[in-house]
């Protein structure tokens, strides 16, 4: 797999209100872009270090799948996100590879990217996302 670089890591929050001031105040980061990403059920808030990000996770439903991860392990870590130059191609050989899918095919994801995710339970316990 070509991966070129740690594209963003996400981290599962109750309050992307509540968790600016330690981003910004305590850390000195800037939050530069908060979307909501509808067919994921969350919003998102955006900070640059370097040429990673860092992505807060707010589930916008109880249901969503980032509101069940903080339920049952509470806030922090949700995902690491790699950089790849076709997320499709990624996919393939994953999957080639016998790594479980969560997406068999790239979907739309925050600030316009595509995306996919690999199943934890294929990733060291490490949910995967694949963007382009």
């Amino acid at each position: 797999m070509d991966i070129t670089h740690i594209e963003h890591i996400g981290i599962a929050v109750k309050s992307i209100e509540n968790s600016l001031p330690y981003y910004e105040n305590v850390l000195g980061l800037k939050c530069y872009n908060i979307e909501e990403v509808a067919d994921q059920k969350v919003k998102t808030a955006f900070f640059k270090v370097g040429q990673t990000k860092i992505e807060l996770l707010e589930p916008t439903s109880e249901d969503s799948t980032v509101a069940k991860f903080i339920e049952k392990k509470g806030e922090g870590v949700h995902h690491i996100a790699f950089a790849v130059p076709d997320v499709a191609a990624a996919l393939e050989e994953a999957d080639a590879k016998g790594v479980q899918l969560i997406d068999k095919a790239p979907r739309g994801g925050a600030e316009g990217l595509n995306i996919a995710f690999l199943h934890p339970k294929s990733t060291c316990s490490v949910l995967t996302e694949l963007c382009q």
